[in-house]
């Protein structure tokens, strides 16, 4: 369950009475079902900002990073503290992640054993967020609505349930628009679902509708469904385990990707982007080839061999993500050759393929 800033914020700050009533219903949740939740928590920088009497959120990476680092530890207080308070014996255990740790296969991996542990535990809820004290403005996931999809990838569970101050997706802007329609379900996040989401501008906030559309693909791509729905509702955790919440819910995909493809295209953080001509993108697309140098029209950023990279179609839009076989200075060298001209141009041939097909997710 992911809860958002607008949730844990008024026009003073931090606000503390919905996580009240969330914690208590988790609670109960937990006593009756027996379920292992996982919560992913905005709020560190709004408890901050509380604490330390800012009324606008920092702007300065330095200034971010230490009212971050003064609101965690209030946030974790708040979590345990209720937790303590309603749940008979919970406890709570703080997770705090980086984009550079879901980086590499050994720690991606030792995250979810870490989190399956706490998991057996049976009386303790982790909760999740980014390590912003330390997070460097290049390696961030940017929103906890992109975390918490990852999370849930990584960990393979069953239902995401983002809340937020909205019902869920519309057809519209329902504060522009009060004949706006709720969506309930959407099979799939394409072009035109992605055309209904607007942005917030709250002040404590840096997601909105396209940050949860975007961790509805993540989500979905990895068997994971997802729902959308209004934190601010009275009991909307079971109302949404029992199907009667409003809310959108955001179908998962019917074979869904591999943990190490999950890997690959969302654990990690990409390091630059491979252009492709129309024959490469028709290879990747529709025959599951690998990507060749011939089919590289040009190369974005610098990476090493091995890095995660973006695949982008003539158009510029993304069409797959993989590893690179060779370096962003070696594929300048060799883009639009053929395989059996590497040797000739780079002095040596390590791989025929720029990006193999069993290192290659379409997106």
């Amino acid at each position: 369950m992911k809860v958002g800033t607008t949730l844990l914020s008024n026009e003073r700050g931090f606000d503390g009475r919905i996580l009240e009533q969330l914690v208590k219903e988790l609670a109960a949740i937990k006593r009756e079902r027996a379920m292992n939740i996982l919560i992913v928590s905005s709020g560190a920088i709004g408890c901050g900002m509380n604490v330390l009497g800012l009324r606008e959120r920092p702007k300065s990476l330095p200034l971010k990073q230490a009212t971050a680092a003064v609101g965690q530890s209030r946030l974790m207080h708040y979590y345990e503290t209720l937790f303590q308070t309603y749940g008979d014996g919970l406890r709570t255990a703080q997770v705090l992640l980086t984009v550079s740790e879901l980086d590499n296969r050994e720690t991606y991996l030792n995250i979810r054993n870490t989190l399956h542990a706490i998991f057996e535990l049976e009386h303790v809820i982790p909760v999740v967020n980014e390590n912003d004290s330390v997070a460097i403005e290049e390696l961030r996931f940017g929103d906890n609505d992109t975390l918490s999809a990852r999370v849930a990838a990584e960990i393979g569970a069953d239902l995401l349930i983002v809340l937020s101050d909205i019902d869920g997706l519309y057809d519209r802007n329902p504060r522009q628009h009060p004949d706006a329609q709720l969506i309930p379900y959407v099979e799939r996040v394409t072009p035109e679902i992605e055309a209904l989401a607007g942005d917030t501008l709250v002040e404590t906030s840096v997601g909105g509708m396209r940050t949860k559309l975007h961790a509805a693909r993540i989500a979905g791509a990895s068997g994971v469904p997802m729902v959308i729905c209004n934190g601010r509702r009275p009991r909307i955790i079971h109302d949404v385990l029992a199907g009667t919440a409003p809310m959108t819910w955001f179908d998962a995909a019917g074979a869904a990707l591999s943990h190490r493809k999950r890997w690959i295209a969302f654990g990690r953080a990409a390091r630059g982007a491979v252009h492709v001509d129309a024959g490469a993108r028709d290879a990747i697309v529709r025959h599951g080839r690998s990507l060749l140098a011939a089919g590289v029209t040009s190369v974005s950023g610098a990476f090493q061999a091995g890095a995660a990279v973006q695949v982008l179609d003539p158009t510029g839009k993304p069409i797959a993500r993989g590893l690179a076989n060779y370096s962003s200075e070696q594929l300048n060298l060799i883009k639009g050759a053929k395989s059996g001209d590497i040797e000739r141009l780079l002095g040596r041939k390590d791989f025929d393929e720029v990006i193999h097909r069993d290192n290659l997710v379409l997106i």
